[in-house]
């Protein structure tokens, strides 16, 4: 997780919304990494998650990431859950909770819904105060900025 605030950090100096993430092969290496990268792309799909996935994706040599796991700042969305079980993720590790958009408790829960093909395990809050200040603390300059 340690690594994946370092990439939530990156974004923050780009101007995107801090948020990083990691893909960890079940031998401990690390496939794929990314942070959001919606404005510096231009592309809405360019989330931290599918920019990990795709990384790790092409570095195994394979869509199926079996056995990896997913280390992610804050709460995955509903397109990058959607993305999880795509990648047939073992394991997601996230810090804080996205109570507006998060897909995993917040909202809905995907990532073990009946209706998918595919189900993984969820650890959530690790170190949750750490990933949403990072978050909070972004949206409070946005906004001080904005009223000036």
């Amino acid at each position: 997780m340690g690594e994946a605030l370092k990439l939530a950090r990156a974004a923050e100096l780009a101007g995107e919304v801090p948020v990083g993430a990691v893909v960890v092969s079940a031998e401990g290496e690390a496939l794929g990494r990314g942070y959001n990268r919606t404005l510096l792309d231009v592309d809405p799909s360019a989330h931290a998650e599918i920019v990990a996935l795709r990384e790790a994706a092409w570095r195994a040599g394979n869509h199926r990431l079996a056995g990896c796991t997913l280390y992610v700042t804050i709460e995955p969305c509903v397109m990058c859950a959607g993305a999880l079980v795509q990648a047939r993720i073992a394991r997601l590790v996230y810090g804080a909770e996205e109570p507006r958009a998060g897909a995993m408790r917040s909202v809905p829960s995907l990532a073990q819904h009946p209706a998918l093909n595919h189900r993984f395990e969820v650890a959530a809050g690790v170190l949750a105060a750490e990933c949403g200040d990072l978050v909070r603390q972004f949206f409070q300059q946005k906004r001080s900025g904005r009223a000036q």
